[in-house]
């Protein structure tokens, strides 16, 4: 640590250095309140945005040694909870791209404004697998896979972090949650996640293992427990594991009130002393929305019952980041508020939006040719909140159903007018219903309207109140009168397009068969309508492929590619084996070819032919898989270990390179070491996580 955090820390009081550990909630506490904080020397302040941000920080400098406050704010699809700025889709949108240095610009621009807002640090990016749909925070992830979301989660850590932590553009990155999650015993938002140590080195460890690579600044620990310990009092992940083994060395943050929840919620501890005894001894550096933490560790350190030596690694943890923030220089961040939702960040949020558009089906409908009238039908195609979803001004720190849109941004109604009058459509709108019963359902209306078009568009999904922080869903089937809405629109004979926009894979078995056409749009952020329209009618090509698997029916969850093999029969005695769509899926308006894959286990190097068969220019995702087939251990029937996407015009085919590393073909073993285990194994390459859209080759890997 450096000399000038060793003199600081020499000269805090007790106090002093308690204080550094606190985080204070803003919006939550007041401005009176706050300041008093600000004056005791809290390390941290998160919502707090602007003038009122500068007057915490002025009072902080004002403090006897004049440490600054870091300002955090959960920045997790752009600066979004400021409402003038640009909203990107959200992660699960963004990963259908599977392009780190499309996530990294997301980064860099999310950074950019953060910092014109004067705020240092954001939490985000989040780590956890979405690996049971029903749960509520699907959105927030980039899918379901580790080594893609380790991959997506790095580039947007390079992208908020920059070259250098403390230039003016930079800002800290947060990896979260640590640790498993999203993995809680039936998708229950901060529940149990009942996996064993091996299952979360095997599984859950790698993305954050990735961020450490990355020189994540800070990382948070879970809501939850694994294997029935809380997370904030688990020493082995955050001392042992985290620190000791990754070599973590910036700072650890909990979630909201994650130690009164040791209290109130999870009763590990009797009372407020006891879990702030828990957690600073399991090794968080910084407690978020818990202020009782410093009255009780003052007392617990005068008592003995708690080392000094505790709360000084702590805080030098907590300084050490700031001074490689360039706080102690410049605490507070230029000003540049030209550069908030400006020209060029909005054409970068277009641009991921485009990318992350999914064509999931097409029986020849798409693009839109020949229409002369197209109806437009359903409540999400025309509301901004549902295609934002979660994490913007709408939703936090407060959630606001009055908060009025801000410009720009193009719903999927407005994208497709815009397009329909460039080549004279007419294009008609009827609500018809939304994903929640409400006094402007008329389906009665919309079918009439649709009665008259060449096509139809129906927009389907679901909306703020059926997901995010502690909204799990039972049923993952289509709400309200959707589904009835689709059936009498399909009983029209007319040429019908279904776009999902949600937060997550939905069950639609039924209307993915019926329909002529399926997109998947999810949370596209402020251009995300412009987006899905320049899709149907053709000006954009789509080549968004699936982070996620799309299960048949709720009861058929988790249905993600790598399950393990062993199952008796394979499946359900009501279903088919496989999900609805496929990890990695996604079509495009050409196609491809593959052949000529081969790997050479001396060099460990494998090459694929691939061929644009088809008539137009696209964008191919190439994926690697393999399969271990023997083990000591369960394996995986595939495990993604690389990917790569080449550009092809029609006719051209491109031999893709990919020179892997041993460690790729690694499990976790028993004894919870990772090894390669000698023997033989089978490397797939191909265009999803399907078999049948996989070629294979068979090697062997020596001791």
């Amino acid at each position: 640590m450096s000399s000038r955090v060793e003199a600081l820390l020499a000269q805090m009081t007790l106090e002093e250095k308690v204080a550094q550990m606190v985080q204070i909630p803003y919006a939550q506490m007041g401005r009176k309140e706050a300041l008093a904080w600000a004056r005791r020397g809290a390390g941290s302040f998160l919502h707090v945005l602007g003038d009122d941000a500068r007057e915490v920080q002025q009072a902080a400098l004002h403090t006897r040694l004049g440490i600054p406050v870091l300002f955090g704010i959960d920045a997790v699809r752009g600066h979004a909870l400021n409402d003038h700025a640009t909203i990107f889709p959200s992660p699960l949108a963004c990963a259908c791209g599977w392009d780190p240095a499309l996530t990294r610009e997301m980064g860099r621009v999310t950074a950019r404004e953060v910092s014109a807002d004067g705020l240092h640090w954001t939490f985000a990016p989040l780590l956890c697998l979405s690996r049971d749909t029903r749960w509520g925070r699907v959105d927030e992830t980039f899918g379901e896979d580790p080594f893609l979301t380790g991959e997506l989660a790095a580039a947007m850590i390079e992208g908020l972090q920059g070259d250098d932590l403390a230039a003016p553009e930079s800002i800290a990155a947060c990896a979260k949650h640590y640790l498993a999650y999203g993995e809680a015993t039936g998708a229950r938002d901060a529940y149990d996640s009942s996996v064993t140590c091996r299952k979360v080195r095997e599984v859950f460890l790698p993305p954050f293992k990735r961020a450490v690579e990355a020189g994540c600044a800070t990382f948070m620990t879970a809501y939850g427990a694994v294997d029935g310990t809380p997370l904030t009092a688990d020493g082995h992940m955050l001392r042992d594991i985290l620190r000791d083994e990754l070599g973590f060395d910036g700072f650890v943050v909990t979630d909201w009130a994650n130690v009164t929840s040791l209290v109130t919620r999870q009763h590990v501890a009797a009372d407020a002393e006891e879990a702030s005894l828990l957690a600073a001894q399991a090794g968080n550096d910084m407690m978020m929305n818990s202020p009782e933490f410093y009255e009780c560790a003052l007392r617990l350190v005068r008592e003995g019952r708690l080392s000094e030596a505790v709360i000084d690694g702590a805080v030098r943890h907590i300084l050490g980041v700031k001074e490689r923030m360039g706080l102690f220089e410049r605490p507070e961040k230029p000003e540049n508020p030209g550069c908030i939702g400006c020209e060029a960040h909005q054409q970068a949020a277009l641009d991921a939006a485009r990318r992350s558009v999914t064509l999931l089906k097409n029986d020849g409908v798409l693009p839109l040719s020949g229409v002369r009238r197209l109806a437009v039908i359903g409540g999400n195609a025309d509301d901004i909140r549902a295609q934002y979803g979660d994490w913007t001004y709408f939703t936090h720190p407060t959630p606001s159903a009055k908060h009025p849109p801000v410009r720009p941004y193009t719903t999927i109604r407005e994208g497709l007018e815009a397009l329909a009058r460039e080549r004279s459509v007419a294009c008609n709108y009827a609500y018809g219903c939304g994903p929640l019963p409400s006094e402007r359902d008329d389906l009665d209306a919309a079918v009439s309207l649709a009665r008259e078009a060449d096509a139809i568009v129906l927009v389907v999904g679901d909306e703020i109140r059926q997901f995010g922080e502690g909204k799990d869903r039972a049923d993952l089937a289509l709400s309200g009168r959707q589904a009835a809405l689709f059936d009498r629109l399909r009983a029209l004979g007319i040429p019908l397009v279904t776009v999902l926009l949600a937060s997550k894979p939905l069950a639609l078995e039924r209307v993915a068969e019926a329909s002529d056409a399926l997109l998947a749009a999810f949370n596209g952020g402020a251009h995300g309508g412009q987006a899905v329209a320049e899709v149907l009618f053709g000006e954009v090509n789509p080549s968004g492929r699936l982070p996620i698997s799309f299960p048949r029916h709720s009861g058929q969850v988790p249905v993600y590619y790598n399950q393990l093999p062993g199952w008796h029969d394979g499946q359900y005695c009501d279903l088919p084996a496989t999900p609805l769509f496929a990890f990695g899926e996604g079509l495009s308006y050409t196609a491809f070819a593959y052949d000529s894959l081969t790997f050479d286990a001396r060099t460990l190097t494998a090459s694929v032919r691939v061929a644009n068969t088809g008539s137009r220019a696209g964008r191919e995702t190439v994926q690697v898989y393999f399969r271990d087939e023997v083990s000591s251990v369960l394996t995986p029937v595939k495990t993604l270990i690389a990917f790569a996407q080449v550009e092809l015009a029609p006719g051209e085919a491109r031999e893709v390179v990919f020179h892997l590393r041993r460690e790729a073909f690694s499990l976790v073993n028993r004894e919870e070491r990772r090894v390669v285990e000698p023997g033989s194994f089978v490397l797939m390459a191909g265009h999803s996580s399907r078999d049948e859209d996989l070629l294979s080759v068979r090697f062997t890997l020596e001791g």
